[in-house]
């Protein structure tokens, strides 16, 4: 009789770190849709804020299908990041002090009724200081929340964008150092900020990762991995234009030493052990350049779902996990490197 067994292949634990979820209609409270600040269709086709619409464009943006469509693509657990539409920028204080403490709330629900499956994030609004700190302090110590989401940048008191690493804002890298939080920055309002006609979806294609870039030039000229050594932060979208820009603002940072007083040399952070970047940058040579600059610790996996521009099945030739998996067939990654950015990356991020 043969006694022999084929062996039981291990598959190694997938961890999606950029990821996205909208509550059922009926969740999101009355006012915010009296107001028009966001509300979504009963049918589920559009989410809309003011006169702005989305279409809906995948039914896992809800929890059910999330459920459903991450255990087709064996994606162990997710990182669900906040509401770029909830940012609240330039929205008067009430209104954003109610509508961050429902989407908090909501966030929280969904990591506490699924704890194996979901870490979620909370978001702040840095215009109303005051606010923001006493939300990290409630989400920290009531929600037991511990990713606090941050926009590239905001709307000032002066009602000027200002970005999210600018020096008014370090009271919240102080209370998120003291909590040992994990940070993740993400653009969004781009159209309100770049006077150009929104045409071609250019403010999602070129304008997000200008957004980055800029903001990412301005938390190491501040030195904020530094300053606030127990925070991690990642930037979204692989931050590929501030990647791709390094060697420009290493010879600008040189070449103009009369702009640059008491702020730090770039090199300082670069590679960072505290600086981390998601893998959703739509292709696999542009992740090399990323393992090349910051090194494959300092790489999560990101699928940014369900959006369109997200690793989506059925867009093109996409599919979740795809731009490392073809990094990894062209040898741009190790399997093992591949399994690191799936999990072990993403835990030393979350913390």
């Amino acid at each position: 009789m043969n006694t022999q067994h084929t062996p039981l292949v291990t598959r190694h634990t997938k961890i999606n770190g950029h990821g996205h979820i909208l509550p059922e209609p009926n969740q999101i409270p009355q006012f915010m849709k009296d107001k028009k600040l966001f509300w979504i269709d009963d049918d589920k086709k559009f989410m809309r804020q003011g006169d702005w619409t989305r279409p809906i464009t995948d039914p896992s943006f809800f929890l059910k299908e999330k459920l459903e469509w991450m255990d087709k693509y064996n994606i162990d657990h997710g990182v669900m990041l906040n509401l770029s539409q909830v940012y609240c920028n330039g929205w008067q204080r009430q209104d954003a002090k109610d509508a961050i403490q429902w989407q908090n709330d909501f966030n929280a629900s969904v990591q506490h009724e699924n704890p194996d499956k979901f870490t979620c994030g909370f978001v702040v609004q840095p215009l109303y200081m005051d606010d923001a700190l006493a939300e990290i302090e409630r989400c920290v110590t009531q929600l037991k929340l511990k990713l606090l989401c941050l926009p590239t940048h905001f709307l000032n008191q002066d009602n000027e964008w200002t970005s999210i690493a600018h020096k008014s804002v370090f009271p919240i890298y102080e209370l998120a150092n003291k909590y040992n939080l994990a940070i993740e920055i993400h653009p969004y309002d781009g159209e309100k900020m770049v006077n150009l006609k929104d045409q071609y979806w250019r403010f999602h294609l070129v304008w997000m990762m200008a957004q980055s870039a800029d903001t990412l030039h301005l938390f190491t000229l501040n030195n904020i991995p530094n300053k606030f050594p127990n925070i991690r932060t990642c930037f979204a979208h692989g931050c590929m234009l501030g990647i791709a820009n390094y060697g420009r603002r290493i010879q600008g940072f040189d070449g103009r030493p009369d702009l640059f007083e008491d702020v730090e040399n770039p090199r300082a952070s670069l590679g960072h052990k505290n600086l981390f970047f998601d893998t959703l940058v739509h292709d696999s040579y542009t992740l090399e350049l990323l393992k090349r600059r910051v090194g494959v610790s300092q790489i999560v996996a990101g699928l940014d779902d369900p959006y369109p521009l997200g690793e989506m099945e059925g867009v093109g030739s996409s599919f979740p996990g795809r731009v490392i998996d073809f990094a990894v067939e062209v040898d741009i990654l190790t399997q093992r490197e591949a399994n690191e950015i799936w999990r072990d990356n993403v835990l030393r991020w979350l913390g």
